[in-house]
C-alpha cells in the first residue's frame, strides 16, 4: 500500500514549494534529461574558447577517413579484436561439442553448443532430459566444413597454457542484433537458423524481435535437393537466406533459399545498410578510390568506405586495379569501435550461401624447401609461392625464432626460404607456414603426428593424485597415470619426479579427436626391443611382446598393449603350474612378457599366453653338448610363417646358402624362390652375391634338419594376414591360398603349400584355355593362387583349381597392376645392390631406366635394321633398336642422334631404346583421374610391356599378365611391337620412376597398320559422314529407329542424329518409357548439343579436328530448344564426370537391362554416364526382386539416389531405394549368408557389407526355435539398428523393418537397463552357464543374470546339471528381481513362483525339493482382515490378536510338531465361531503406487515383488534333517524373543499411517474405515486392474455406488468417471454405454457427459468425443459451459473454421445477456489455441460496443501481455487511461500500466506513467474544485 500511495499520492495538485524544494525537485524529477539553460550556455563558452575544434570542412574528413581506412587496411590480429566485432568466417572441423571456424588472416574461433541458436539449445536439453542418445542431434549432421557462416566475437581470454581463447557466437540474436523490425527490406541476404518444422516449411529464426520469419516448403526444396542432400532441414540448422517480402511492419518476413536467389543477392541502397548494421558476407557493388601497396581503399552504398588487404585481392588481378574502377566486394569484418569495413575480393566469398572448396594444399606438418618469397610486407608478414603454384603466408612473429634474429633484407623477391605448414586458412584458400628453427625441427606439430608406441621426451610440468602431466610442445600434453609412472607401483611419486624434469616415455595411446595422449614411464616397455602390437593385425601367433596387465580375474588376466590392443591370458596359460588364484600372483600395471596363441582381427579377440613365452625362452638358451645349439631350434626359433633377413653365404647351383640375421642360423633359399616372376628369379640368383643382405626373407619348411626359406612376395603377404593351414583339416572348399608348383605331370600341376601341404589341380582345372601340354603352362617353383575345389580328409586329398576366371578377385585391373608393382619393385632393389658394385659396367646398367634420354652414335646397322649403339653412358653395353623404333631417320655408322630407353634387361646387360620422333617430344599430356586411352606398344618383355599413349610421348607401364595364374596366351593374344591397344590409367598412376602404370583396357587390341606414305595416296578417310553441322543449329529429321534408351534421327545429307531418352522431355514421369512416345517416321524438331565419334562413342569438344564427322548429339526437350543458349557437352573425361554427382544425389535414369549373370540393374543416366543397381537397392519389395527383369521394364524411367562411382570407377552404383549408405535406423534388403546355431545369422548387405543378427532381432515374439525358417540365400528386410567401424548390428523386427505396421509386439526391445522396471516379467535366451550363474540375453544389448538360489526349486549339487538341462539359446520367462543403473547389473529370477510357468529342471530328474520356512509365515498370519465391533479401536484388535498369536506359537514350540499356525477370530457379539484358516506364504503381488493411471493400456502393467528376507530359526533349518536335535532352554527364550521382535515389526506396519496398501484385504479395511472416500475405492480398483482382475475392479466399483452415501455426489461422481474409464480402456463399446446410460439416471446429466467426452479426448477417440459434442449442443443447448468446451475441442484440433462457425451458432442459441462472456472467452481460446490476430479482433469488436466493460479491458490487457509485442500492450494502455471511467476503475488501470513498465520499460517510461497519472489526478481535482 506504500507503493501505492507513493505512485499516486492522494488530494490531487499540491501547493507549490519554495525555491530551494524546486531546485532540489528539478534535479530529482528531471524525467526526460531535458538540458537546463546553464548546461548549454557553458557549452557555446567551450566553443568560443576552442574555435579550431569547430566543424571541419567536409573535404578535409573525407580525407580523414581515407586515411583512416587505409591504416586500417592491416592483417587483423587477436590484439585487435573486440568483443562484438563481427567476422565471415569459414568451418574448418566440425566435433561432437563444438565447431572450429576459420577466421581472416589465419585466426581460428570457435562456437559452442550453445552459441548456436536458442532454439537448437532448447531442442537439446529437452533430449538431454529426456534421455533419448539416440536421437540426440549431432553437430556433424548440421554443419560441414566448407560451410561459410557470420560470427560474432562473445568472449576474449586464456586458456590454461597462456594461449589465446577466442569464442564465438553464430546466433541470430547476437549477429543481427542491430537489425531491427522496421530496418527490414525486400532484397536483403540475412543468414538465420531453423527454430521450428512446420507442416508448410519452417520458421527461422534472424534474432530480430518481434519478427516472425517464414520459409515455405516450396522455397526451400531445390536447396534441400541439391545442397541438405534430400534430407529435410532440421532445427539449428543456419541458412543464408533473401529476405521476399516484409509485412506489418516488419512483423511477418516472407524467406527463400533458393540457391540462384542467394547467389544473386547483392546490398542495395534502397536497403538502407549503414555502419551500425552492416553485416559480414554482404555482398555489394563498390568502386576503387585508392590503390597503395597494402591494399584498395572503396567507397560503396553513397558514401560508406572500406579497405581491401593485400590478402584478399583476385589472385587474378593483382596489379591491374586502378582508381574508378567498379567491383564486387563482400563484406569481411566491421569493428565495433572504429566502424571500420574491411572487405575482400576473393571469388569464393563472392558466391553466398556456396561452400568454400578446400584447395589442394599441402598437408600441417609438411616441410617446404622451395617458397619463393612474391612480396614482404612491412610489419604483417611474407607472402610465398609455393612448387605446384599455390600460395602460403607467414606471420611476422612466424618469420625468426626471436626478434633479435629477424632479419628483414632476407626476405627479397624472389628469394627462397624452407618452411613448414602449421595451419591453413580457409578464408584466405592458401598455407600458413613457419620459418621458425623449431617449429621445423619438431618432430611432430598435431596430435595426428603421433603413432603409438613412438618414444618422445617432455617437461613434466605438474604432479596429480591420478598421474603426472608432461608437455611434448607448446600445444601439445600427454598424462603418464599413476599405475605408469615405474614397473612398480609408487607410493609417493613426488619423490621420484618433480616439476620440470625431462622424461623419456612411450606412446600408449592417442586420441586426436579428443586430443588425449596417455604415455608410460615403465622402464620395460620403454626399452622393450621386442616388436610392438599396435593392431590386432600384427598379433601374430607365435610373436613375443611386451605388456601390462589392466585387470585379474579368476578365469585369467587381461592385458592391453598399445592402441587399445587387449588380449586374455587364460589361467591354463598363466602358468606352467596351476594358479588356483591369479589375484595372489598377479597385480593390475605389471609388465607382462607374452606369446600370442591366437588372434581374430575382424572380432578384436586376442589369446595370449605366459607358459608359452617361457617355453619359448628355455628353447632359445638350449644348445647341444657341443655347445652348437640344438637341432630343434630351427623348428622352434624360426616356425613356418617368420619373416627374418638373411644375409647371403655362397651361391650354389640351385640357390643360395644364406645365414638367418642376427642368430648366424644357416638356412637355404631355392633359386626358384626369390620372386614371384621367373625371370627375376634368374636376375636374383646371378647378380646376388656374398655377403649382401636380402630382407624379408620368410621361413617355408624344415627339411632334413636344414631350414628352407622363400621370398615370394605372394606367400609372405599370406603369411601377415593370419595363420597358415598346417592339415587338411584345416582347409576348406573355396579357400584361396598360394602356393608353389612342385611337379607337373601330363594329368595336372602339384601344388605346395607352406607348412607341407600338397593338392592336386587336374588337366582340366588348370587353366580357362584348352591345355595341350601341361608343361607349356607352367613351370616348377613358380608362384599360383589355387582355390580348393574337393577335400578329402581320410586320404588326406586336396583337389585344387588354377582357373584365372575362379581365382582373381573382383577388381581384375588393380590386382594386375599390383602384380606389376611387385615386379618393378623387385628391379629396383636389385638395381641398389647392382650399383654398389665395383664394376663400371654393372653400375652404369643400374642407374638406366624407362624414359631416360640419352646421346648415342651408331656403331652399326645389321641387315634385318638393327641399329646398335655407343656412348660414354652406356659403356660396355649393348644397346640397340629395332627397324621400328628408327621411324622414318635413316641412320648411318658414326652418326650422332638422341634416344629413349624403352627397357634395360639387367641380366644380359642389353639396353633397348627407340629413335621415334613421337616418343622424344618433351609435351608431356598430364593425366587425370581415372580414365581409358589408347596406347601403342612399344616393346614387349616377359612380365611388362612398354607402350605410350597415342599421339603422344608418353611411356606407359602395362602388365603383360593380369594374375599369378596368367602364363600362358595364344600367338593371337600376345602383344606386338605397332600394336593399339586400349589401356586405363588409375587416378595419379601409381608411377615407378615417372612412368605411369597403366591396366589393360576392356577394348581389344588391334595389329599395327602399315604406315601409308604421302606418295601412296590422299588423306586417310575417317568414320562417320562429313558435315558442318555446329553445336546450338536447330535441325529438322525423322525418326529412323527407336531404341531402348534412345532415338536415331535421320537429318539431310545422310547424317544420322543421336537423342538420348534424358533429352526427349523436361520432365519424365516416374515408370514411363520416353522414347515409347515416338514412332518411326515422326518429323522431329531437334537442336544439336554435341557431337560422338563413330568407333570409340567418345563425346568431342567443337574445337577438336575431327568433329566434323562425327554423329550428332541432339536434343528435343522443349526448354532447350526454346531457349537462347546451346547447352555444350564438353570431352572431359568420364572419371571427371561421375565425380561430378555427389551420394545422395537423386537424379532420373533409364533402364537398360537387367544383368541375371552379375545380379544388377543396367541403366543410363546421361548418353556418356552409364550405372548399375544392384540386387538388394533395387526395392524394398520382397516381390519385386522375385523376377526383376520383368519389373523393370527396359527404357523405363526410374527415380534412383547415387551412391558414388563402382569399383571399376567408370560407372555410378545407384540406390532405388533411397539407401546410400548404411547407417543406423537405415532399412534395406539382406540375403543370409550365414546361420550359426544358438547364435544368430550373418546377412549380406548392400555395398559388399554384412550385418550380424542375434537372437534376440530375429522378431518380435520370441520362438523356442527362432532360427527355423532362415535359410541360406533367403533375401530378408532388415535395420541397422547399430554400426562399430564396419561392424553392423541388424535387427529383422517387423516393428523395426515395418514400423507403419500395427504388428502386436509380444518381446518388445530393450533399449538399455534403464528400460527395466523391478518385478517386470520378461522373455530371453540362455546366452551362458558359469560359475557366477545364468546369463540370460533380454535383448541384442542387454543381458541380466539369475543366480543359482533363483533358478530353481529344486537343490542341486552338481552344477553341471545346469549344463545339460539349460543349453545355450533356450527360450525362458524371468523375473526382474534388481537393476543397478550405475554398474549396468541386472538380477533376474527364474522360480516358479516368481514367473508362474513350471520348474527349468524337470521332475524326472528326481531332485528333492528346498525345505519351506514356516516361521516367517507368522507375519502373513497377522495382516489377515478380522471383523470387529463396532466402536473397537484398531490398537484393541491389535491387543487381541498378539495374545492368541502368541498362544498359539507357544504351543507350538513346545510341541515343535511342524504342524502350520492357525489364527481365529471370535465377536464378542455373537457366538458363531469363524474355521481356522492356514496362514499361507506371502504370495508375489503386483506393485500398486498411491495413483493409478486411467490411460494404461494393459501391456504397461508390470508386476513387482518385494525383495524377501530370509528370516527362519536355526530350528526352522534343522528340521529337515533325519534326528530331531536337543533344543537348550536358552534356545527357546532366544526364540520367544525373536518371536516377540517379529510381532512388534508387524505391529508397527500395521499402526503406520503411511503404510500403503499390499493386499486386497488391506483395502477392506481402509474402505471400511471410510466408507465415502472415493479416493480409496479408485486405489482399490486400480490394484486390481495391475493384476488385470478387469472382473474384480468392475466389481469394487459396484460396491462402491453401493457403499457411498447419497449425499455425497461429487464422491459417487467420481466413482462413475473411474468405471466410464475402465471401460473405455478395457472394455467394450456397448458395456461402455450400458454405464453411461446409468450414470446419467444417477448422477447431474451434464457433468457425465462432460466426463466422458474428456475419456474421449485423453484417449485419442476424437471421432467418438465430437459426436458425443453434437449430441450434448443439442441437449444442453443453453448452457454456455458446453459450447465453450466443444469450441476448445476443435481448436487443439486445429479446426479454426469450424470453431468460428460454433460461435455464430452459440450466439444464436444463448441467451442476450451471456454474448459478450461467451464472446470474450472464444477469443481467450483463439489466444491461447488458434489466430491471435482473430482474438485481437474480436476483443477490439467487442470493446468498441462495450467500452465500459473493465472486465473485458482486464482480460484483454492480461491476453496482451501473454501474447502481444510491448508497442501493442503500450498502444493498449494509452487507449485505456484516456477512458472516461470512475476514478477507482482508472487507479487500478493507471497500477497496471506502471507495473508492466516498471517489469519490461526503462526509468523514463515508469516517470511518464507517473506523469500521465499526476495529470489524471490534477485533472479531476480541478474539475472538483470548479
Amino acid at each position: 500500500m506504500a507503493t501505492v500511495e507513493e505512485d499516486f499520492p492522494r488530494g490531487g495538485a499540491q501547493r507549490k514549494a519554495t525555491a530551494g524544494k524546486d531546485k532540489r525537485r528539478v534535479e530529482e524529477d528531471n524525467l526526460f534529461g531535458v538540458c537546463h539553460d546553464d548546461e548549454s550556455k557553458k557549452r557555446k563558452r567551450k566553443k568560443e574558447l576552442n574555435p579550431e575544434k569547430t566543424k571541419k570542412p567536409r573535404k578535409e574528413k573525407g580525407r580523414a577517413l581515407q586515411a583512416k581506412q587505409l591504416r586500417g587496411a592491416e592483417i587483423l590480429s587477436f590484439k585487435k579484436l573486440t568483443v562484438g566485432t563481427l567476422l565471415l568466417g569459414c568451418v574448418k572441423e566440425v566435433t561432437d561439442f563444438e565447431l572450429v571456424v576459420g577466421l581472416p588472416h589465419g585466426l581460428t574461433g570457435y562456437v559452442s553448443l550453445t552459441n548456436i541458436s536458442d532454439a537448437f539449445t532448447k531442442s537439446l536439453s529437452e533430449q538431454v532430459n529426456e534421455e533419448l542418445p539416440e536421437v540426440l542431434t549431432v553437430l556433424s549432421d548440421l554443419y560441414s566444413p566448407g560451410m561459410v557462416v557470420r560470427c560474432v566475437v562473445s568472449e576474449l581470454g586464456e586458456t590454461k597454457a597462456s594461449h589465446h581463447s577466442l569464442k564465438l557466437s553464430i546466433n541470430p540474436k547476437d549477429v543481427n542484433k542491430a537489425l531491427t523490425a522496421g530496418a527490414l527490406r525486400a532484397g536483403m541476404l540475412l543468414s538465420g537458423c531453423v527454430s521450428s518444422v512446420e507442416d508448410h516449411g519452417y520458421l527461422i529464426d534472424i534474432g530480430v524481435k518481434p519478427t516472425k520469419a517464414f520459409l515455405s516448403q516450396q522455397k526451400a526444396q531445390e536447396h534441400i535437393k541439391s545442397r541438405n542432400r534430400g534430407l529435410p532441414l532440421r532445427v539449428g540448422q543456419y541458412l543464408h537466406f533473401l529476405v521476399e517480402s516484409v509485412k506489418n511492419d516488419g512483423r511477418v518476413v516472407q524467406l527463400s533459399i533458393r540457391p540462384a536467389d542467394v547467389v544473386a543477392a547483392t546490398a542495395a541502397e534502397d536497403q538502407r545498410w549503414n555502419l551500425c548494421n552492416l553485416l559480414p558476407g554482404l555482398v555489394l557493388r563498390a568502386e576503387v578510390h585508392q590503390v597503395t601497396f597494402r591494399g584498395l581503399a572503396l567507397q560503396f552504398l553513397s558514401g560508406l568506405s572500406g579497405s581491401v588487404d593485400f590478402m584478399h585481392l583476385d589472385p587474378q588481378k593483382v596489379g591491374t586495379y586502378r582508381q574508378g574502377q567498379q567491383v564486387k566486394a563482400c563484406v569481411l569484418y566491421v569493428q565495433p569501435d572504429s566502424k571500420s569495413v574491411h572487405l575482400t575480393l576473393r571469388p569464393q566469398l563472392l558466391q553466398p550461401g556456396a561452400v568454400v572448396q578446400q584447395a589442394s594444399m599441402h598437408g600441417v606438418g609438411e616441410i617446404l624447401t622451395e617458397c619463393t618469397v612474391l612480396c614482404y610486407h612491412k610489419g604483417a608478414g611474407v607472402t610465398f609461392q609455393l612448387g605446384d603454384g599455390t600460395f602460403a603466408y607467414s606471420h611476422k612473429r612466424h618469420l625468426s625464432d626471436t626478434k633479435l634474429t629477424f632479419n628483414p633484407s632476407k626476405f627479397k623477391e624472389g628469394t627462397n626460404h624452407r618452411c613448414r605448414v602449421i595451419d591453413h586458412s580457409p578464408v584466405e584458400q592458401m598455407a600458413l607456414v613457419s620459418l621458425k628453427k623449431s617449429i621445423i625441427d619438431a618432430p611432430f606439430l598435431r596430435y595426428q603426428d603421433i603413432e603409438s608406441g613412438q618414444l618422445i621426451e617432455g617437461k613434466v610440468i605438474s604432479l596429480e593424485k591420478f598421474g603426472v602431466h608432461v608437455k611434448l610442445t607448446d600445444h601439445i600434453r600427454g598424462l603418464v597415470p599413476r599405475t605408469h609412472l615405474a614397473d612398480v607401483p609408487l607410493k609417493h611419486p613426488e619423490k621420484l619426479y618433480s616439476v620440470g624434469d625431462q622424461v623419456r616415455c612411450r606412446v600408449l595411446t592417442v586420441n586426436s579427436d579428443s586430443k588425449k595422449l596417455i604415455l608410460t614411464r615403465k622402464k620395460t616397455l620403454v626399452g622393450s626391443k621386442l616388436p610392438l602390437l599396435t593392431c590386432y593385425k600384427e598379433a601374430v601367433p607365435r610373436r613375443v611382446a611386451h605388456g601390462y596387465i589392466v585387470c585379474v580375474k579368476p578365469f585369467g588376466c587381461i592385458v592391453r598393449f598399445y592402441n587399445e590392443v587387449r588380449g586374455l591370458v587364460p589361467r591354463q596359460e598363466l602358468s606352467a603350474r596351476p594358479v588356483p588364484f591369479p589375484e595372489k600372483v598377479f597385480y593390475v600395471g605389471q609388465v607382462v612378457k607374452v606369446t600370442v596363441l591366437k588372434c581374430d582381427p575382424s572380432q578384436e579377440k586376442l589369446l595370449l599366453s605366459l607358459k608359452a613365452t617361457r617355453d619359448t625362452v628355455t628353447q632359445e638358451v638350449g644348445t647341444g653338448a657341443d655347445g652348437t645349439p640344438k637341432d630343434s631350434k630351427g623348428a622352434s626359433l624360426y616356425p613356418t610363417g617368420k619373416i627374418v633377413d638373411v644375409e647371403v653365404l655362397a651361391k650354389m647351383e640351385n640357390g643360395l646358402e644364406v645365414a638367418i640375421l642376427p642368430e648366424r642360423a644357416s638356412a637355404f633359399l631355392p633359386a626358384t624362390h626369390l620372386s614371384d616372376h621367373v625371370t627375376n628369379c634368374r636376375l636374383f640368383a646371378e647378380r646376388l652375391q656374398e655377403g649382401d643382405v636380402i630382407p624379408s626373407v620368410m621361413c617355408l619348411s624344415h627339411a632334413r634338419g636344414q631350414i628352407i626359406l622363400c621370398r615370394k612376395a605372394a606367400l609372405l603377404a599370406s603369411a601377415e594376414q593370419g595363420p597358415l593351414a598346417k592339415a587338411v583339416s584345416e582347409l576348406q572348399v573355396d579357400m584361396q591360398m598360394p602356393g608353389l608348383v612342385k611337379n607337373i605331370m601330363p594329368y595336372g600341376v602339384f601344388v605346395e603349400f607352406p607348412h607341407g601341404l600338397v593338392g592336386l589341380a587336374p588337366k582340366a582345372a588348370m587353366s580357362d584355355k584348352f591345355v595341350t601340354n601341361t608343361e607349356d603352362h607352367f613351370v616348377v617353383g613358380q608362384t599360383v593362387v589355387a582355390k580348393v575345389t574337393n577335400l578329402d580328409e581320410e586320404k588326406k586329398r586336396v583337389l585344387l583349381t588354377l582357373k584365372v576366371s575362379e581365382c582373381r578377385s573382383a577388381e581384375a585391373d588393380r590386382e594386375s597392376l599390383a602384380l606389376l608393382s611387385q615386379y618393378l619393385k623387385e628391379l629396383e632393389f636389385i638395381r641398389t645392390v647392382m650399383a654398389s658394385r665395383d664394376s663400371l659396367l654393372v653400375t652404369n646398367l643400374s642407374h638406366l631406366v624407362t624414359g631416360q634420354r640419352l646421346e648415342l652414335a651408331v656403331d652399326g646397322v645389321k641387315a634385318d635394321g638393327t641399329v646398335y649403339f655407343t656412348g660414354a653412358q652406356v659403356a660396355g653395353l649393348t644397346v640397340t633398336a629395332s627397324r621400328y623404333h628408327q621411324g622414318e631417320l635413316r641412320v648411318s655408322r658414326g652418326q650422332q642422334c638422341s634416344a629413349v630407353v624403352l627397357f634395360v634387361h639387367l641380366l644380359s646387360a642389353t639396353v633397348h631404346v627407340s629413335l621415334r620422333q613421337e616418343l622424344l617430344n618433351t609435351n608431356v599430356k598430364k593425366l587425370k583421374g581415372i580414365s581409358q586411352h589408347p596406347a601403342v606398344v612399344q616393346f614387349v618383355a616377359p612380365d611388362v610391356a612398354v607402350g605410350s599413349l597415342a599421339g603422344t610421348p608418353q611411356l606407359l607401364l602395362i602388365p603383360v599378365a593380369s594374375h599369378l595364374n596368367d602364363t600362358f596366351h595364344f600367338d593371337s593374344e600376345k602383344l606386338s611391337v605397332g600394336q593399339t591397344i586400349s589401356v586405363l590409367l588409375r587416378s595419379g598412376g601409381v608411377e615407378r620412376g615417372g612412368i605411369p602404370l597403366a591396366a589393360r583396357g576392356p577394348a581389344k587390341g588391334r595389329r599395327a597398320k602399315r604406315e601409308r606414305k604421302p606418295s601412296e595416296g590422299g588423306e586417310e578417310a575417317l568414320p562417320g559422314v562429313q558435315h558442318t553441322l555446329c553445336i546450338g543449329d536447330v535441325v529438322s529429321g525423322t525418326v529412323k529407329s527407336v531404341r531402348i534408351t534412345c532415338l536415331l534421327i535421320a537429318l539431310h545429307g545422310g547424317v544420322t542424329g543421336f537423342v538420348h531418352a534424358s533429352e526427349i522431355l523436361d520432365q519424365v514421369p516416374e515408370g514411363t518409357i520416353p522414347t515409347a512416345k515416338h514412332k518411326t517416321g515422326d518429323a522431329v524438331t531437334a537442336k544439336i548439343i554435341g557431337g560422338k565419334e563413330a568407333k570409340s562413342h567418345r563425346f568431342l569438344p567443337i574445337t577438336h579436328p575431327h568433329f566434323a564427322t562425327t554423329i550428332p548429339e541432339l536434343t528435343l526437350r522443349p526448354s532447350k530448344l526454346s531457349g537462347n543458349c546451346a547447352v555444350v557437352l564438353q570431352g572431359e573425361q568420364l572419371a571427371d564426370r561421375l565425380k561430378s554427382f555427389t551420394p545422395s544425389q537423386v537424379l532420373t535414369c533409364y533402364v537398360f537391362k537387367y544383368n541375371c549373370a552379375k545380379q544388377c540393374l543396367d541403366v543410363e543416366v546421361t548418353p556418356d554416364v552409364r550405372g548399375k543397381v544392384e540386387l538388394l537397392l533395387l526395392s524394398l519389395n520382397l516381390k519385386s526382386l522375385k523376377q526383376p527383369e520383368k519389373e523393370f521394364r527396359p527404357g523405363q524411367a526410374l527415380t534412383a539416389t547415387v551412391v558414388g562411382p563402382d569399383t571399376t570407377e567408370t560407372r555410378l552404383s545407384l540406390s532405388l531405394t533411397g539407401v546410400c549408405s548404411l547407417d543406423e535406423g537405415s532399412t534395406t534388403l539382406g540375403t543370409i549368408k550365414k546361420v550359426t546355431p544358438q547364435v544368430g545369422v550373418i546377412v549380406w548387405l548392400p555395398f559388399g557389407k554384412s550385418g550380424r543378427v542375434g537372437l534376440c532381432d530375429l522378431a518380435d515374439s520370441y520362438r523356442e526355435s527362432p532360427l527355423e525358417g532362415f535359410a541360406l540365400g533367403r533375401v530378408v528386410r532388415c535395420c541397422v539398428i547399430s554400426k562399430d567401424g564396419d561392424q553392423l548390428g541388424v535387427s529383422l523386427r517387423n516393428s523395426r523393418v515395418c514400423p507403419e505396421s500395427a504388428s502386436s509386439v509380444r518381446d518388445p526391445e530393450i533399449a538399455s537397463i534403464r528400460c527395466l522396471r523391478k518385478g517386470q516379467l520378461l522373455r530371453g535366451y540362455i546366452k551362458a552357464v558359469g560359475e557366477p550363474g545364468v546369463f540370460v540375453s533380454l535383448s541384442a544389448s542387454v543381458s541380466g543374470r539369475v543366480q543359482y538360489q533363483h533358478l530353481t526349486d529344486y537343490f542341486v549339487k552338481d552344477h553341471d546339471l545346469y549344463m545339460r538341462n539349460l543349453p545355450k539359446g533356450k527360450l525362458v520367462t524371468v523375473k526382474v528381481l534388481s537393476v543397478n543403473n550405475e554398474e549396468g547389473q541386472v538380477e533376474l529370477s527364474l522360480l516358479p513362483r516368481d514367473t508362474g510357468k513350471p520348474d527349468v529342471l524337470p521332475e524326472s530328474l528326481g531332485l528333492l525339493p528346498k525345505e519351506t520356512k514356516e516361521l516367517s509365515e507368522a507375519k502373513g498370519a497377522v495382516t489377515k482382515p478380522s471383523k470387529r465391533k463396532r466402536g473397537d479401536s484398531e490398537s484393541e484388535q491389535l491387543s487381541s490378536k498378539k495374545m492368541k498369536i502368541r498362544k498359539k506359537l507357544k504351543n507350538s514350540e513346545e510341541s515343535d510338531s511342524g504342524v502350520e499356525v492357525y489364527c481365529r477370530e471370535e465377536e464378542s457379539d455373537s457366538d458363531v465361531e469363524q474355521r481356522p484358516k492356514p496362514i499361507k506364504a506371502e504370495v508375489p503381488r503386483l506393485q500398486v503406487s498411491s495413483g493409478f493411471a486411467w490411460d494404461a493400456s494393459l501391456n504397461t502393467i508390470t508386476p513387482a515383488i518385494k525383495r524377501r528376507q530370509d528370516e527362519s530359526s536355526d530350528s526352522e533349518e534343522e528340521e529337515s534333517g533325519d534326528s530331531k536335535p536337543k533344543v537348550t532352554g536358552r534356545a527357546k527364550a532366544a526364540g520367544k524373543q525373536q518371536v516377540e521382535k517379529e510381532l512388534a515389526k508387524v505391529e508397527r506396519q500395521l499402526m503406520d499411517p503411511s503404510r500403503q496398501p499390499q493386499t486386497a484385504d488391506d483395502f477392506d479395511r481402509l474402505v471400511l474405515s471410510s466408507p465415502n472416500s472415493s479416493i480409496l475405492w479408485m486405489q482399490y480398483m486400480a490394484f486390481h486392474l495391475h493384476a488385470t482382475e478387469i472382473e474384480k475392479a468392475r466389481a469394487v466399483a459396484e460396491r462402491a455406488q453401493k457403499t457411498i452415501s447419497f449425499r455425497e455426489e461429487q464422491e459417487k461422481l467420481n466413482i462413475w468417471v473411474a468405471l466410464l474409464n475402465l471401460e473405455n480402456l478395457y472394455g467394450t463399446e456397448e458395456s461402455l454405454a450400458r454405464v453411461f446410460e446409468r450414470a446419467v439416471q444417477y448422477s447431474e446429466p451434464l457433468k457425465v457427459y462432460q466426463q466422458l467426452a474428456s475419456v474421449y479426448t485423453k484417449s485419442e477417440k476424437y471421432k467418438q468425443a465430437d459426436s458425443l459434442y453434437n449430441t450434448m449442443l443439442k441437449r444442453f443447448r443453453q448452457e454456455s459451459a458446453v459450447w465453450l468446451s466443444y469450441a476448445t475441442f476443435l481448436l487443439k484440433q486445429g479446426r479454426a473454421n469450424s470453431t468460428h462457425a460454433l460461435l455464430q451458432r452459440a450466439l444464436k442459441c444463448l441467451l442476450q445477456k451471456e454474448h459478450v462472456d461467451v464472446i470474450a472467452k472464444f477469443a481467450q481460446l483463439e489466444f491461447r489455441l488458434g489466430d491471435a490476430e482473430r482474438a485481437k479482433a474480436m476483443f477490439e469488436n467487442t470493446l468498441s460496443s462495450y467500452p465500459k466493460r473493465t472486465d473485458l479491458w482486464s482480460v484483454y490487457i492480461d491476453m496482451m501481455v501473454k501474447h502481444g509485442s510491448q508497442e501493442e500492450m503500450r498502444h493498449l494502455f494509452e487507449r485505456v487511461v484516456h477512458l472516461k471511467l470512475a476514478p477507482k476503475k482508472m487507479k487500478f488501470f493507471f497500477k497496471r500500466y506502471l507495473d508492466y513498465e516498471k517489469k519490461h520499460g526503462s526509468a523514463e517510461s515508469v516517470q511518464a506513467v507517473k506523469e500521465k497519472a499526476l495529470e489524471y489526478v490534477e485533472s479531476k481535482s480541478s474539475l472538483v474544485d470548479s
